[in-house]
């Protein structure tokens, strides 16, 4: 198979689909990579370690659409990408459809078999390719609260460690998944106070011994996280509906009570955000401010810090992707944790959770001629 790495266009965005690394593992399975000119720049990888790991350059991004049998990306392609996807080729990416119908729409029309990243499963019901990007943004999401809010950026002027003397800031996290463990970890790490909300008594149990008594854990009722956001110098939305648009937890009237110049970090924005005024901001200008309320909405936060984020994000992805390069579609029909991550299969929508969010018809990926 050939397999296309085109350089990442995402504002902001200096991840990439491949790194060397991977490349070679490829080339050793038999397959060749063809790799955008420059497209390892965000990772310190130029052309000549790509050659060195048996790859070729292509020159243009239309290059590689055009002659890759699969297209091995970070983000979701932008509206020229997936104008030159087509049928018979596979897109193996984030997507984070639920969020974004006129992407849906675009690789719907294109006929490409696209597998989403974040909606791969595992034996224990986890999401193996998302984990390693959350633990990525739940520890960026302290850091962009911390510099929020500062003053000169519409903060409330709060350290969130405080001093000897001075109550340090509170952090309250909703969600205790994966995001909101490492937002949790970072929080306690930097001298904060720290709640976290969950739905899942059991998964609050296990937070109250992993973090040994060090943060508060509370269920999360409508009650609770307004008594919570109340307080709040930092609130951290972590909350996920796999392949499903995320729920609004915090509204816009609740802002009236809650201090003025607090942060919203909404680390659930790839799927729509969890703050009734959330919308899609950008590294470049990441902030907005609503009522007094400084919002972070970064829709990929990762991006932030490419060299780490590429590494981890290859070291899970690779195995299923080299499935996919050995077996075409045939690993698709082989492997239901891979399977659970094919969203759009010629022109249909094959993930119940993002036809819902979208209201599309679902086509199931067990059917016949679908996955096979």
């Amino acid at each position: 198979m050939l397999v296309g790495v085109p350089k990442e266009i995402k504002s902001g965005e200096a991840r990439v689909g491949l790194t060397p690394g991977a490349v070679g593992e490829y080339t050793a399975h038999g397959h060749k990579v063809l790799v955008e000119t420059k497209a390892g720049a965000g990772i310190d990888a130029d052309d000549a370690a790509y050659r060195a790991a048996g790859a070729a350059i292509a020159d243009t991004a239309a290059e590689i659409f055009a002659r890759a049998d699969m297209v091995v990306k970070v983000k979701e392609p932008q509206p020229q990408e997936w104008a030159q996807l087509r049928p018979g080729q596979i897109l193996f990416t984030y997507l984070h459809l639920a969020a974004d119908p006129d992407q849906a729409r675009g690789l719907i029309a294109s006929g490409v078999t696209a597998v989403a990243y974040e909606t791969v499963t595992d034996s224990h019901g986890g999401l193996p390719l998302l984990a390693p990007m959350s633990e990525v943004a739940g520890r960026l999401s302290i850091q962009a609260a911390a510099t929020a809010l500062q003053k000169p950026n519409g903060g409330r002027g709060v350290l969130l460690g405080g001093v000897p003397g001075v109550s340090p800031g509170k952090v309250v996290v909703i969600g205790g998944g994966v995001v909101g463990t490492q937002a949790a970890k970072v929080a306690i790490g930097v001298g904060a106070e720290v709640t976290i909300l969950d739905k899942s008594l059991p998964r609050l149990r296990y937070l109250d011994d992993l973090f040994d008594g060090r943060v508060h854990t509370r269920f999360s009722t409508r009650g609770a996280l307004a008594e919570e956001i109340a307080t709040a110098d930092a609130v951290i939305g972590a909350v996920l509906v796999p392949g499903a648009s995320a729920p609004k937890l915090v509204s816009r009237a609740q802002f009236a009570s809650m201090k003025k110049g607090a942060v919203l970090v909404d680390v659930a924005i790839d799927q729509g955000g969890c703050f009734e005024t959330s919308h899609a901001t950008t590294h470049a200008d990441p902030t907005f401010v609503v009522d007094g309320i400084v919002h972070y909405c970064v829709a990929n936060m990762p991006g932030a810090v490419p060299l780490t984020s590429s590494h981890a994000l290859n070291h899970a992805t690779l195995p299923f992707g080299l499935a996919l390069a050995d077996h075409g579609l045939a690993a698709l029909a082989a492997d239901p944790h891979l399977r659970a991550g094919l969203n759009i299969h010629r022109g249909k929508v094959t993930h119940q959770a993002v036809a819902e969010s979208l209201g599309l018809a679902f086509a199931d990926p067990d059917g016949p001629g679908l996955a096979a």
